[in-house]
């Protein structure tokens, strides 16, 4: 993604938030997109219908996801400007977030690291899309899920992903660091552990072959038939 990385201090600062918030422009802020990461917009569908808004920021990329039962409304309306990404999901606690986030991800990834810029919305830009982004933060910035939501939220305050949604960043959380530091063990290691794995494997393997020589032996002295025989 494109832009200088925050220092130390930046980032604190972006997490913290300002100390002080004009709840008027919180009410008009909802019907508006936020610049969240640099080329990385959050809002609602509102905003994705009006070409000249989306022209001016030079918006190339839009993720619309939406509730299944809102298709006929919240849809692509400019499909010969943008590049879209739909996603079809159940706005309520039960929708599995977690499996869908990286298709986001990828589409996202892949329009910046190609200079574009990306909007992400649902209908309202309260629950469903902020809890996309908020994830998508996490990892970028290599945040907990706390103050990932708080960064999002001092760019978006009306942002609330419902219980179900916030369950699942704080899940997320503990998926993106284990993915952390499986990419970071050295692949020489990662090498050296797997050819231990497969010779401890060919080991028991060839033991309980001799096991099973010794027990034919045994048994053969005392006149029992081999039951692994084959019958003439």
């Amino acid at each position: 993604m494109s832009g200088a990385p925050l220092t130390g201090e930046q980032l604190k600062a972006a997490i913290q938030g300002p100390s002080d918030v004009e709840w008027r422009r919180v009410y008009e802020m909802r019907r508006e997109c936020q610049e969240i990461l640099p080329n990385l917009f959050l809002g609602p569908f509102v905003a994705s219908k009006s070409l000249e808004t989306l022209q001016s920021l030079s918006i190339s990329h839009i993720v619309c996801i939406r509730d299944a039962k809102e298709a006929f409304s919240v849809r692509p309306r400019f499909e010969s400007h943008f590049k879209y990404l739909v996603l079809d999901v159940q706005d309520n606690d039960e929708q599995n977030l977690i499996r869908l986030f990286p298709e986001a991800k990828a589409f996202i990834d892949a329009a910046i690291s190609q200079g574009g810029r990306v909007l992400v919305h649902c209908n309202g830009g309260i629950s469903l899309s902020p809890a996309f982004v908020v994830m998508f933060v996490m990892q970028y910035h290599q945040l907990s899920w706390e103050d990932a939501l708080h960064f999002v939220q001092n760019r978006r305050y009306c942002i609330s992903p419902n219980g179900g949604f916030l369950t699942q960043i704080k899940e997320y959380e503990a998926i993106y660091r284990a993915n952390l530091a499986v990419a970071s063990y050295p692949s020489s290691q990662r090498a050296v552990s797997r050819r231990k794995r497969e010779d401890d494997d060919d080991d028991d393997i060839r033991y309980l072959d001799e096991d099973r020589k010794r027990a034919l032996v045994a048994n053969d002295s005392e006149g029992l038939i081999d039951p692994y025989a084959m019958e003439t």
